[in-house]
């Protein structure tokens, strides 16, 4: 169903729906969504390489399990990667932290559980940011906000990578999303045109858009941008 309003406690309820949904949700998603996922970082990698960094600080929005994207971003050898992960759910933290917790004891992983409105980062202090399926969780003015401060926490030609609801939709609610009782699911965006908007107007250059569908019959706009 589609509401007018952004629901009451949505960050929380969010954070306990993925608590709850973490285990279905990785099995679901996260192998057939790979190759898409992984396509995009590689060339983000791809890019990084191209600009003779030896070691770049990349923030992960909505990092999950850590697998594959946080994982594929600290194999990577150049650069070398430092990655700060964020989640809603601290079970999914507790996932990357079993998952990837070596990377972590060698000082290169930081996971931050919470809500990824609540960081904050020092001016022109990181070489990348991405979010894979996260952004599309915040309610649409949190989107172009979110975005204005990511500009912000970007080094000079550092890089955004992000993908966005194809469709124009103002929170859009699902109560039992995946079959889980405890499913309650939240999404929200601006539409193609809508998001390179944003994104365009916080001042960074869209190197790469791109429409593709993803495993789970739903269509996303795929962003490169570059400050």
């Amino acid at each position: 169903m589609s509401d007018t309003s952004v629901p009451q406690d949505l960050k929380r309820r969010l954070a306990s729906a993925y608590d709850a949904i973490a285990p279905k949700y990785n099995e679901t998603f996260t192998d057939k969504d790979d190759p898409v996922r992984l396509g995009y970082l590689n060339r983000l990698l791809d890019l990084l390489k191209s600009s003779k960094k030896e070691d770049a600080k990349v923030l992960e929005l909505g990092c999950g399990a850590g697998v594959p994207g946080t994982k594929r971003l600290l194999e990577n050898t150049m650069p070398r990667v430092h990655v700060i992960g964020n989640d809603f759910s601290s079970t999914q933290i507790e996932l990357a932290r079993s998952n990837i917790g070596n990377y972590e004891k060698e000082g290169r992983l930081e996971l931050k559980q919470g809500d990824m409105m609540d960081l904050a980062f020092p001016e022109a202090s990181l070489d990348a940011v991405v979010g894979f399926y996260s952004v599309i969780h915040l309610p649409r003015a949190e989107q172009t906000e979110l975005v204005e401060r990511i500009a912000t926490w970007l080094k000079p030609g550092g890089l955004f990578l992000a993908n966005f609801s194809k469709e124009d939709m103002a929170n859009e609610v699902m109560p039992t999303w995946l079959g889980e009782e405890k499913g309650w699911m939240y999404w929200s965006g601006w539409g193609e045109e809508g998001s390179v908007k944003i994104v365009e107007k916080a001042g960074l250059e869209v190197i790469v858009r791109e429409i593709t569908d993803s495993a789970v019959d739903a269509s996303f706009v795929w962003i490169i941008a570059k400050k």
